[in-house]
């Protein structure tokens, strides 16, 4: 989806502050001071989770039901809003860290009294069915409810990786971004819903070993490929969530760690064995390109590519 149909789809108004007045579905030809992207998730490949930083113009926003669960998170200065979402009204003081969360089918406004800045993430029920069963939980007997000024440091912790991945030059490896959406969907089963208790794996339990091996196998032999969750589950006959928690206990390094570990490995490996010339390397090794390698290998190692000793 592209940054103007992401838009056109969640803001159907927008207009001066005046008497809240009920508007006619806009189209985009007719729409009024549409937000303006400042980051958008759109062609980045990302799975599920949808993206965005957005500037939007003071006045009043009309958000029409949509099928998949919304947050908003505000940056910048502190603006005075005025929320309504499923029969409440609530009239705030809106500031950095607040979070405003909109469960898939309800309608929802938003009159602010100045320009403000929001983060909008938005996720699929499909989503979080999935992390539901990965939890043994049923997702029909979790109920997400509305909040228009919800305080958890943690999903404002997560919102804050999702927007340095909006803002970064070099995007990073798929499994970084599905750790984040899972991550999310978990926290909000805590914070958002009136009924979940989620079970907690024991830290005990641990993947066999020859479930290790076939994945770490796998990953060794594909670490020029994407790399997801979901698909690596596969290989280990695991649900992502399961093998989440299984792999950080077996390895003591999450999935994400292991295999930017095992493509610096690689890449140094590349570096000081062959002539390959520095770019094919970072791409053999699966980094996006030289100056992604460069910067993670200064990161893990220490050291970049040049430092790194080849054969005469």
């Amino acid at each position: 989806m592209n940054d103007h149909a992401l838009f056109c789809d969640l803001i159907t108004t927008r207009c001066q502050p005046s008497p809240l007045r009920t508007l006619p579905a806009m189209t985009s030809s007719t729409l009024l001071q549409a937000p303006e992207v400042l980051h958008s998730s759109a062609g980045k490949g990302w799975d599920g989770l949808d993206a965005a930083l957005v500037r939007i113009p003071r006045g009043l926003t009309r958000i029409p039901g949509r099928e998949r669960h919304t947050l908003g998170l505000h940056y910048g200065p502190p603006v005075y809003a005025d929320c309504t979402c499923d029969g409440k009204r609530l009239r705030r003081v809106q500031k950095q860290g607040d979070i405003g969360f909109v469960p898939a089918g309800m309608d929802s406004s938003w009159e602010d009294d100045a320009q403000c800045q929001i983060l909008t993430l938005s996720l699929p029920q499909a989503l979080v069915d999935r992390v539901a069963g990965d939890l043994d939980k049923d997702a029909s007997t979790i109920a997400l409810v509305p909040h228009m000024q919800l305080r958890d440091a943690r999903i404002e912790a997560i919102g804050a990786a999702i927007k340095a991945e909006l803002e970064a030059d070099t995007p990073s490896d798929p499994l970084y971004i599905d750790h984040l959406a899972s991550a999310l969907v978990i926290r909000l089963f805590d914070a958002a819903s009136d009924n979940c208790t989620l079970p907690q794996p024991a830290p005990a339990l641990k993947m066999s070993a020859r479930q290790l091996q076939l994945l770490t196998d796998f990953i060794g032999q594909n670490l020029d490929q994407q790399l997801h969750v979901a698909h690596l589950a596969t290989v280990a006959g695991l649900s992502a969530t399961r093998l989440k928690f299984l792999f950080r206990n077996s390895t003591g390094l999450s999935v994400h760690q292991y295999v930017i570990r095992r493509r610096v490995e690689h890449a140094r490996t590349l570096m000081a064995t062959t002539k390959m010339p520095a770019s094919e390397v970072a791409l053999a090794s699966g980094f996006a390109h030289q100056s992604h390698m460069t910067t993670t290998m200064r990161r893990v190692l220490g050291q970049t590519p040049g430092a790194i000793a080849r054969p005469i």
